[in-house]
């Protein structure tokens, strides 16, 4: 049979890549304290390819308010600056030669409700992932049912796991947005 085909584990194994990620992204929303984690997602535009803001230069927390970025190579600052300004992270980086200054602001209401739509785009990106990983696994079974490998009844078996799987990561996902929601919006 096309048992080893249809590997229920690796369809699994991505979409929990997702949901890592996205849990990796929250990580990087932090709501009290300047973190160096805030500044992953971003990626800088330099050497002709984008690349993340961490192989340009080091990231480092001098105060509880502070992230700053030693850029290695002073060609690439502008492009550092203009990363971190477009990010959608709400930052205002001052450049002071090589080094990169970013005060983080204090949180008000308008700043929260900003940080909860950017963790809402976040998890709406883990979801899309996790969707395009169902597709790919129901264009598997469609194949190997039209090829022969399968019968009907195992494609619609094989169907609906990866639609419970689809939802538990979608639910997940859910779960930790609302979770991180309620840690952006509590003063």
């Amino acid at each position: 049979m096309a048992e080893e085909d249809v590997d229920l584990g690796d369809i699994e194994r991505r979409m929990q890549g997702a949901v890592e990620v996205l849990a990796t992204e929250f990580g990087g929303l932090r709501t009290g304290r300047a973190s160096a984690s805030l500044l992953d997602p971003i990626v800088v535009d330099v050497y002709g390819s984008a690349m993340p803001i961490n192989q340009v230069g080091t990231v480092s927390v001098p105060e509880s308010r502070m992230i700053s970025v030693q850029v290695w190579d002073r060609a690439n600052v502008s492009a550092v600056d203009k990363a971190i300004r477009n990010s959608g992270l709400g930052l205002n980086p001052a450049v002071d030669g090589t080094l990169v200054r970013i005060p983080i602001p204090e949180l008000n209401q308008e700043r929260r409700a900003e940080l909860s739509k950017v963790a809402g785009r976040y998890a709406e990106q883990a979801k899309v992932a996790v969707r395009n990983v169902r597709r790919d696994g129901m264009d598997l079974l469609k194949r190997l049912e039209k090829g022969g490998d399968i019968s009907q009844d195992d494609q619609k078996l094989y169907g609906d796991e990866i639609q419970d799987m689809t939802d538990r990561m979608v639910k997940r996902i859910d779960e930790m947005l609302a979770s991180k929601e309620k840690d952006i919006m509590q003063v």
